[in-house]
């Protein structure tokens, strides 16, 4: 934390190539830092580091408003359409001993698409890849976030009903996380008043947590 007045919170985003990644930082930061667009590869490369500006009307701590600011890390799909996984799991590590090595990471948000079935091998070999990066506790330092959830609202199915009809494998991943999941809508997420409720989720997420951060450092 900066000051008394202020709360900075951590964030990485992990996942596959397409499930809209880059776009989900962006949204969250309501900007656009992160390079995003269609493409048959692996769009981003590298690690990239997006912050916000003081956002208002979030949280509040002793009955005083919090402004809050949000730090997120941007990073390789895996798997990749050019690098190795040692490489893109290298690469974040180094990313995050750089720039989370004194506050620490609040929490990993692993991006998938609302409107893609998760199979199991997929959903097995993405869990080994978070465990790897972010060790054993990576369950209380992870949030599922559901990309592309206007199209599964177009399709007529609130979160309730998606949810209903969701594969056991997507049940189960959530259910290891103690349910920290958020749909978000790309678009809408860039206006204030959307993003807002995505915040405050976060935010909920950290507090049940109790604040804790994972500090990780480029040897471990």
């Amino acid at each position: 934390m900066a000051d008394s007045n202020e709360m900075t919170i951590n964030l990485v985003v992990l996942g596959r190539t397409q499930t809209g990644k880059s776009a989900a930082g962006n949204s969250l930061l309501g900007s656009l830092d992160f390079e995003s667009h269609l493409s048959p590869s692996s769009v981003t490369t590298c690690c990239s580091l997006g912050r916000s500006w003081r956002i208002l009307g979030i949280t509040r701590r002793n009955g005083c408003e919090l402004a809050l600011r949000i730090r997120v890390l941007d990073t390789p799909s895996y798997p990749h359409s050019s690098l190795s996984k040692e490489q893109v799991k290298d690469t974040v590590r180094s990313a995050l001993a750089q720039h989370f090595r004194e506050e620490g990471l609040h929490l990993a948000l692993l991006v998938l698409r609302a409107d893609l079935p998760l199979c199991p091998d997929e959903n097995d070999q993405t869990i080994q890849f978070i465990q790897e990066l972010l060790g054993p506790t990576w369950k209380d330092f992870t949030a599922v976030l559901l990309t592309h959830a206007d199209k599964a609202e177009e399709a007529g199915l609130s979160e309730e009903a998606y949810l209903h009809k969701a594969s056991s494998t997507l049940l189960s991943l959530l259910s290891s996380v103690q349910n920290k999941y958020i749909f978000l809508d790309n678009q809408k997420c860039i206006i204030k008043e959307k993003r807002a409720p995505v915040l405050r989720k976060l935010l909920d997420f950290i507090r049940q947590n109790n604040y804790r951060v994972l500090l990780k450092h480029d040897k471990e």
